[in-house]
């Protein structure tokens, strides 16, 4: 127990730094601040710093981040702007390299802060109460269900032993942390907090401006060499991405797991096991990440057979919607994936041929190989394991951008996340040289870190990265089907771009000819039955169609072009493989359709540039090697088939240009459910869809007729006694049953002859504006003439 004197003294000492840091708002103030807190925490031990962790270290949180008025946890929902004098927030739009040092010094994993809460939580001497409202959205709607919020812990390990119920309010649960996790959830959530208040700001900007399109059809920067250059500068002088890979580097193992073996050089024989916390902590944060920033909104935030297994279905289709994921996350995003794809990297090049001095979790040596590794833990200790670990909410986080960005928002966003989608399918591009600006900047010195043997190992796809391909095939061919989709569908805000990145794609495609092959041979095994062929390559791919076919089925569960958006797929959405379908929905005739569509573009702009031309002569060039055979077939047959292929060009002009609305686009499919134009009443037109849906099951308008039906007559035996109709009530009755009678056959005879000729009810014309004007005026006028007669 600590003497009082020592109590007292920790405890007005932690007030104090709790008033100076609220008071902290000019650099120098921050800069001394910093200075205070790592003196007290120096000068103090574990237990005498439980003050600090109780009064002061919240309030930190929030002057780092910018939430709220620090007297008060939590901080404002999240449509409530943060202020914009975080610390972390200042240091990184100031040009004063000194401040940001100084807090990256407070926050280093290497530093006093990490290593007191370190100290704290090993004893457990503060506990928080983590605010439900800052949690990710799935997880709040779990928690606010007392169906769902007991078995979360099963569903989500890494929340085993934090759910507890209210003590005050039995009914009510609440996440408990200790001082590390606490601040892992504020520094997971603060990305989001600030994406959301971006992203409300523009919506008010474009209200504002009524969605003019030149204001943001010019945000996506073009492809170019030096993009790499631009993003290490942007790391430079961005604190949170220098504290996110500081975090990363230190605390989740990549290469070298052998480094958190005791005893792994002594002459005893321990058993290689791994060390139960540090993979608990990288378990911890990779899965806090991936939840706060990949799943979040997500209405299918689990795996399909897990929530089978446990008998858990959620109802967050219709909770959630079809929302977009956060926008601004597409830099955090790209560098999380791209350090946990480093497993995969290295499982491919081998130990042997990293050496780096700088941190021993960069190299491997010792007397054991990768097979030892592999047998350790089927969940973190195998190499390249972090890659199952983002496979499925990364590739729903890409297609639910493409698939529920909405025309009219900008699209630096999407061009972040398409970014991160191009470089989660080149690993082999990855290198440590990636790193080396951060590692710069975590290392404190100017010296040249790059690794130059990992120069040579940007050579390519190879065949050793066959098993990363089939693993995330999707990757390559349907999430590819979807962005053609979202490349029709905003090429008329600005083509050269759009074609930029329809050609980047294609280019990784096309980049190896043994990837063009693999992509190839899967797909015809996915599409054949499974029998013995002469190519022994396609016989070992036959393993691999059960799984594409089960990801398939979990990475898209709920997830298809909306049937009110004017796309593609809305009809029948990517059930299959169609990259190298030869249908009207393949691969090769969509992208087709779309060099026509962005040469016509290109060429009816102002200017047009030879670049532009160029880059419509290397899409030419790809597809043509892609698929093969001449890039332009003459895709109608016969006249018959030109009126189709008429509706498909005219499926994918815009369907609005600023004011204005394309009148004459004909849709695919069903009628009803083509997006809601200018000329409708929205919520009378939804209202009419679903009755009119209703009538037509009701009526088995939208089945097929069955021949046999009709054909059969049926006799009504009439007894042979006279029936005498005495009294006008006995034949009105008869006249009844008479007239209801033949309503009745002309109702059915009306339904079959709809049914054979596959007519539906479609009520939809009922919401028109100028029929709901008429009827309008109409009963206003009735009204208006009763009144009048009334009067006189």
């Amino acid at each position: 127990m600590l003497p009082h004197s020592y109590a007292v003294d920790s405890l007005s000492r932690s007030q104090d730094l709790a008033s100076a840091i609220l008071a902290s708002t000019t650099p120098s103030q921050i800069s001394g601040t910093c200075a205070s807190i790592d003196f007290f925490l120096q000068s103090h031990s574990p237990d005498q710093s439980r003050h600090f962790f109780s009064i002061t270290f919240p309030v930190l949180i929030c002057k780092l981040f910018g939430f709220d008025d620090a007297s008060s946890l939590p901080p404002p929902p999240p449509s409530q702007k943060p202020p914009s004098n975080g610390w972390v927030e200042l240091a990184s739009q100031s040009s004063l390299p000194d401040l940001s040092s100084k807090i990256f010094s407070l926050l280093s994993p290497n530093g006093t802060l990490m290593n007191s809460i370190s100290a704290v939580d090993r004893h457990s001497l503060v506990k928080y109460v983590f605010p439900v409202e800052r949690l990710p959205e799935w997880v709040r709607f779990m928690l606010s269900n007392e169906k769902y919020f007991r078995v979360i812990s099963d569903l989500c390990p890494f929340f085993k032993g934090k759910v507890k119920e209210d003590a005050v309010q039995g009914s009510l649960c609440q996440i408990q942390l200790n001082v590390f996790e606490y601040y892992l959830f504020w520094f997971a959530y603060y990305p989001v907090c600030k994406g959301n208040s971006e992203n409300l700001d523009s919506n008010s900007v474009k209200r504002s401006s009524k969605f003019r399109l030149e204001n943001w059809t010019r945000s996506i920067r073009g492809f170019s060499g030096s993009s790499k250059r631009e993003m290490e500068q942007k790391f430079e002088g961005n604190l949170y991405i220098q504290l996110l890979y500081a975090y990363l580097r230190a605390f989740v193992p990549i290469f070298d797991l052998g480094a958190h073996q005791p005893y792994r050089s002594s002459i005893l024989n321990y058993s290689l096991k791994c060390d139960g916390s540090v993979i608990v902590r990288a378990e911890l944060l990779v899965n806090v990440f991936v939840h706060y920033w990949l799943v979040d909104n997500d209405f299918s935030p689990l795996p399909v057979n897990v929530c089978k297994s446990f008998g858990v279905s959620f109802p967050f289709r219709s909770m959630l919607g079809e929302i977009p994921p956060t926008s601004g996350l597409g830099e955090v995003v790209k560098l999380f994936v791209k350090y946990l794809n480093l497993s995969s990297v290295m499982s491919t090049d081998g130990f042997d041929n990293i050496e780096c001095n700088e941190s021993p979790r960069w190299r491997v040596s010792g007397g054991f190989d990768s097979a030892d590794l592999v047998s350790l833990s089927p969940s973190v200790c195998s190499v390249g394991s972090w890659n199952s670990w983002i496979q499925r909410p990364l590739y729903r986080f890409i297609l639910r951008t493409f698939l529920f960005s909405p025309v009219g928002t900008s699209m630096k966003n999407t061009s972040q996340v398409f970014s991160v989608w191009v470089s989660y399918m080149e690993p082999w591009t990855i290198s440590l040289d990636d790193f080396a600006e951060l590692d710069v900047v975590i290392n404190g010195s100017s010296k040249d870190v790059r690794n130059h043997e990992t120069e040579s190992q940007n050579s390519g796809y190879s065949p050793v990265w066959q098993a990363f391909v089939l693993s995330n095939f999707l990757y390559y061919s349907s999430l590819f089907m979807h962005f053609i989709g979202f490349a029709h569908k905003f090429l008329h805000t600005d083509p050269e771009v759009i074609a930029q990145m329809v050609l980047k794609v294609i280019s990784l495609l096309t980049s190896s000819k043994e990837l063009v092959d693999l992509i190839k041979n899967v797909d015809v095994v996915f599409h054949s039955k499974q029998a013995v062929s002469s190519k022994s390559a396609l016989n070992s791919l036959y393993r691999i169609v059960p799984s594409i076919r089960e990801q398939l089925k979990d990475w898209e569960d709920g997830l298809c072009e909306s049937d009110a958006d004017g796309s593609f797929l809305h009809e029948n959405w990517n059930k299959d493989l169609k990259l190298f379908s030869d249908g009207e929905d393949g691969g090769q005739r969509l992208l087709q359709l779309f060099i026509l569509r962005a040469e016509a573009e290109l060429q009816g702009g102002d200017i047009a540039h030879a670049h532009s031309l160029q880059i419509i002569d290397s899409l030419k060039e790809k597809v043509s090697y892609l698929f093969g055979g001449s890039t332009m077939k003459p895709i109608p047959i016969s006249p018959e088939l030109r009126q189709p292929q008429h509706t498909r060009d005219e499926l994918f002009k815009p369907r609005r240009v600023g004011n204005q609305t394309s009148a004459n686009v004909t849709y695919k499919g069903d009628w009803m459910k083509r997006p809601i134009s200018d000329v409708e009443v929205a919520w009378l037109a939804k209202l009419l869809i679903w009755l009119s849906s209703w009538l037509n099951e009701s009526l088995g308008l939208d089945r097929p007729e069955d021949n046999d039906v009709g054909s059969k007559w049926f006799y009504v035996n009439i007894p042979g006694d006279a029936v005498n109709l005495n009294g006008s009530g006995e034949i009105v009755k008869t006249l009844v049953c008479l007239i209801g009678s033949w309503l009745l056959m002309m109702g059915t005879t009306t339904t079959r002859l709809m049914r054979k000729h596959g007519l539906r009810i479609n009520l939809r014309v009922l919401a028109s504006k100028k029929v709901v004007m008429v009827l309008l005026i109409f009963v206003v006028f009735s009204a208006l003439k009763k009144a009048c007669g009334l009067f006189h």
